[in-house]
């Protein structure tokens, strides 16, 4: 099994059907049935793809279309467009020094953690903050999400899934150059539990190397599609050092229950340390976006401020001990 370590463009493999077409993916915007109503997850399962190592040479021409793509855009100057380059090109040289030592004590807290926990479902209880969270993306709402997390004074933290960056690949950008966080959620939205151990690691090391493509860093956190996992994904999570992140309160926005009710199960599960789990994608999202506004105020009412993962765990991490869910619905 190729490891970080020791992989090379050659080795990493493609899922071996075409993948979901964008007409397919947000079908529950045209009013279709989610499956996810009945299993509590944000998007429509999609088909499980069995990796061939003998088909790998197909990702070197993703990148390769990747970086034409990126050199058309900048008008042919021959440079690539960077998502955290040019979001540091924009700070000063005393911010920029402030966000590398921000970005460092992150890594540092998510080190931490992982020193005593394999996975959390909240940070400590002691302090002002809660983390929003974005399953599912990038995808078509995507954009104006960030967006109006850009006017609110928001970061967040997206668990994207690697395959979707062939089609929104800019809303992972502009999440980079907002300044928010990437998180793994896998290549291709599986059941990770129902996976063998090489399919699971697949599931994780893609994802991340779709990341690193469109210019993100490389996640060190990870979220479980419908909160599926078992014994084998805590061994790969080891193996790459990811975190896993579930969650406290799930607002079941890809129910789509009204903007109200989003904004109220938010709001009523918000303490210090929470985890809110909602969809930037797998569906219709502009209840989601015109949620945020009243829970953003909502919080800060409280005197709760929304920040990353990274951000809360550094600030207020849990406790060491906490018992962790075998199983949980919603991602």
């Amino acid at each position: 099994m190729t490891r970080w370590d020791d992989w090379t463009w050659e080795e990493r493999s493609q899922p071996a059907d075409t993948p979901t077409a964008p007409a397919a993916i947000d079908a529950t915007a045209a009013g279709e049935a989610s499956p996810a109503a009945a299993g509590g997850g944000g998007r429509q399962t999609p088909q499980v793809f069995r990796r061939r190592r003998a088909a790998a040479g197909g990702v070197a021409l993703v990148v390769v279309v990747a970086l034409i793509a990126a050199v058309a855009s900048k008008g042919g100057s021959g440079k690539a467009h960077d998502p955290v380059r040019a979001h540091t090109a924009k700070l000063t040289p005393s911010a920029a020094a402030q966000a590398a030592a921000r970005e460092a004590g992150e890594q540092q807290a998510i080190d931490h953690v992982l020193s005593y926990t394999s996975a959390v479902t909240s940070g400590g209880s002691s302090g002002e903050e809660v983390a929003l969270t974005f399953d599912d993306g990038p995808g078509p709402y995507t954009l104006r999400l960030v967006a109006e997390l850009n006017r609110l004074k928001v970061h967040a933290t997206f668990f994207a899934i690697g395959n979707q960056e062939q089609y929104f690949s800019a809303g992972t950008a502009a999440e980079v150059e907002s300044g928010d966080v990437v998180g793994d959620h896998t290549e291709t939205h599986p059941m990770m539990a129902q996976l063998s151990p090489h399919d699971q690691y697949d599931e994780l090391f893609e994802q991340m190397a779709q990341i690193e493509v469109v210019g993100a860093k490389r996640p060190r956190l990870f979220r479980p599609p419908y909160g599926s996992f078992d014994a084998t994904t805590f061994k790969e999570l080891h193996h790459l050092r990811l975190l896993m992140v579930l969650w406290s309160v799930d607002t079941a926005d890809y129910t789509l229950p009204g903007t109200q009710a989003i904004v109220q199960r938010a709001l009523a599960g918000a303490k210090p340390g929470a985890i809110i789990l909602m969809h930037d994608a797998g569906g219709e999202r502009s209840q989601t976006i015109a949620a945020l506004p009243a829970i953003v105020a909502g919080l800060r009412k409280r005197g709760l401020e929304p920040v990353t993962v990274p951000q809360l765990l550094k600030d207020d991490p849990p406790p060491p001990g906490q018992p962790i869910p075998t199983a949980l619905s919603g991602g």
